[in-house]
């Protein structure tokens, strides 16, 4: 199995200007390669194999940084590549642009040339950075691999990648709850309880308006310019932290209170395109509540169940399971013609979607 622990590390200005360096060399060899593939296949309709090291003659400064990193982009390039030729929709590679302030490299441990010790991280080429670990490693874990990132506020991040060996038994069900995706809460549960999701995005939009008409009034790239963007990206990366927060704290306790979790497969980027909701389901980031239950599921050897997006779960009673096909979304209480249960149309979903991932956890 694996797992990832993510800490705030503080480079000093030397180290600075070599992370920035690896990031600039990533950058310059993704965009190389993706170029000199695109020349070849125009040319020949064929795929051109290439690698870093064919490029380090040409380009002496390429041997200067880190060759695990390099590589690392090289994969992810082929990766992407074989991806849009496989499925069109996923789409081509896109070259990547030095405006964007977020970066990143990832490097692998091989022969011990990645270690920790003493609050600090040793990194290839770029040496002991001092890091802030807020929790102990495990001594069993094995350490595979490391991603430095940079922020758009300037703070430096390492996601260090352990592989570590545990047997997680299926654990007996007995407590189970459905989740009814919602724009305004987060979801509703079969229990009728809201998650209550502050919208923080929402509560700061009028404040970051400000801000970027303040900007756009700047004289672009001045020192004042600079300042006040790096402003904005703090209260951006201060949204991000506490909704993370938020998403990380309530899938903690529904994973620890409950055995089987039922939610529906939606697209939300497809929903918010048709809806014109696209900052809610951004602020909501459903997709990431997701994905963090459902890891804190099956590491209890618990159970995480997607139900089909075209599964009828608001028009299907709860209680006889007669389908109300004449419901909108509009309406947000309804009666069943054939029983006489009164709705509530989201928790009604949740029981339904509850129900289902029973029958397909059973099944």
């Amino acid at each position: 199995m694996n797992k990832a622990y993510k800490f705030r590390i503080y480079p000093n200005t030397e180290q600075n200007m070599k992370f920035a360096k690896t990031f600039g060399c990533v950058r310059f060899i993704f965009n190389k390669m993706l170029g000199d593939k695109i020349e070849y296949y125009n040319e020949t309709k064929e795929t051109l194999k290439v690698t870093p090291a064919q490029y380090k003659s040409e380009f002496e400064f390429l041997k200067e940084v880190d060759s695990l990193a390099l590589a690392n982009a090289q994969l992810n390039l082929d990766k992407a590549y074989k991806n849009f030729f496989r499925d069109k929709a996923v789409g081509f590679p896109k070259f990547k642009s030095k405006k964007n302030n977020h970066r990143r490299y990832t490097t692998n441990c091989v022969n011990g040339n990645i270690k920790l010790f003493d609050g600090c991280i040793i990194l290839p080429k770029i040496g002991a950075v001092k890091m802030k670990q807020h929790r102990d490693i495990p001594k069993h874990y094995e350490l595979k691999s490391v991603s430095v990132s940079r922020t758009s506020s300037g703070k430096y991040y390492a996601s260090i990648l352990f592989e570590y060996e545990q047997e997680v038994e299926p654990v007996e069900v007995k407590s189970t709850i459905g989740l009814d995706f919602s724009m305004s809460e987060l979801y509703v549960d079969s229990n009728g309880v809201e998650a209550n999701y502050p919208r923080y995005y929402r509560r700061k939009l009028d404040k970051l308006r400000r801000m970027s008409r303040a900007l756009s009034k700047m004289k672009k790239f001045s020192n004042n310019w600079y300042k006040h963007k790096r402003k904005i990206a703090v209260l951006h990366e201060k949204i991000a932290n506490q909704r993370k927060d938020f998403l990380h704290k309530q899938s903690r306790q529904i994973a620890n209170a409950y055995d089987l979790v039922g939610v529906e497969d939606l697209n939300m980027k497809a929903m918010s395109q048709a809806l014109n909701f696209g900052k809610s389901v951004s602020d909501n980031s459903w997709g990431m509540f997701r994905t963090l239950l459902k890891y804190k599921l099956e590491e209890q050897g618990k159970y995480f169940v997607t139900i089909d997006k075209w599964f009828a779960s608001s028009k299907l009673c709860s209680k006889c399971g007669s389908k109300n096909d004449e419901l909108v979304l509009s309406v947000r209480e309804w009666t069943c013609t054939n029983c006489g249960k009164s709705h509530d149309r989201d928790v009604n979903a949740a029981v339904n979607i509850g129900n289902e991932a029973v029958r397909i956890a059973t099944a």
